[in-house]
């Protein structure tokens, strides 16, 4: 168990890693060479990180992105320093169930193998709106929308994991923000309820979505004995993008929490960690904080509530396809 004394100081837990370890650090000498990674999201923030790590390690890595202009520039960015790097950058609007149906068929027709798959996208604090969808966007973005590309792309991982006889591993970010959501954990009678709506627990709901579906689908998994498995991780708290929404506000509060902050290479570790590092094989339906495995909330290990948001889930997907 990794504490509050180890993230302040960065002191490695019981894997040999900390809160100050960084991406680089945690998979120096791993040849993934001969592996394809797919990470949404990955043109800015942790996602880059990531993205640039795994080429450095000899990754095909795909860069999924709603904006191509950006996906391009990290793309560019990535061969300046790496200028054998194999990366190709590819059109996904999570928050759109179209646009992630239409990126599926393209990357499936494109005969691409797929080893893992990096849940890394996502919004945050956002003001109230829905989706194209007619779905609270949070909600949208960062759960549904993984949760159906997940589902399109599943067959691919598993025949990759079984032609190659490399593990498959799905990786799902969450956050430590999951422990802040509405009382009953997700709002499956008021996922739209402006009236309800609060920013912060909208986002903490979205985060709790994300290892719920990691949990469940870990253990559908299990269950038909695929040679994949499924963990989430908590990145830490990092000043990126994501906080667009509330820049102003972190500022300040980083000001007072100075040293619970991690540094973009520190930040994408523990998605690097449970993507690629050996010591993990098999291991699953895990949730890591600081490249330890953590205890997440006890919402978050409810495997009704898992059940029930992927049942939900499937029925908010087969309503947008009606529509």
């Amino acid at each position: 168990m990794v504490g509050l004394f180890s993230l302040v100081t960065g002191r490695p837990g019981p894997t040999g890693y900390g809160s100050a370890t960084t991406a680089e650090e945690v998979t120096e000498g791993i040849d993934a060479s001969d592996i394809t990674v797919l990470i949404t999201g990955g043109a800015s923030g942790i996602g880059l990180e990531t993205a640039r790590v795994f080429a450095l390690r000899g990754a095909h890595v795909v860069i999924a992105a709603r904006n191509m202009q950006a996906a391009g520039d990290a793309k560019k960015l990535i061969l300046e320093s790496i200028p054998d790097a194999n990366v190709d950058a590819m059109k996904l609007d999570l928050s759109s169930l179209e646009s992630v149906r239409a990126f599926a068929d393209n990357f499936i027709t494109a005969g691409l193998p797929l080893n893992i798959l990096i849940n890394n996208a996502g919004v945050m604090f956002c003001p109230y709106q829905l989706s194209a969808d007619g779905v609270e966007l949070q909600f949208a973005t960062n759960h549904l929308g993984h949760f159906y590309l997940t589902n399109l792309l599943l067959d691919k991982i598993k025949s990759t994991a079984k032609e190659t006889g490399t593990e498959g591993r799905i990786v799902n970010l969450s956050s430590i923000a999951h422990l802040h959501t509405y009382t009953e954990g997700i709002q499956f009678d008021g996922i739209n309820d402006e009236s309800r709506y609060n920013d912060k627990k909208a986002y903490g709901q979205s985060k709790l979505a994300n290892i719920l579906h990691a949990n469940e689908l870990s253990r559908r998994l299990q269950e038909e004995g695929a040679n994949v498995t499924v963990n989430c991780v908590h990145p830490g708290l990092i000043m990126t993008n994501l906080m667009r929404h509330s820049a102003l506000l972190m500022k300040v509060i980083k000001i007072f929490t100075y040293m619970f902050w991690k540094t973009v290479p520190q930040g994408a570790a523990t998605s690097c960690y449970v993507a690629l590092h050996p010591s993990l094989k098999g291991v699953t339906g895990k949730y890591f904080l600081d490249c330890n495995e953590m205890s997440p909330s006890n919402l978050a290990v409810d495997a009704k509530l898992a059940k029930k948001l992927w049942d939900f889930s499937e029925g908010l997907v087969r309503s947008a396809q009606a529509q």
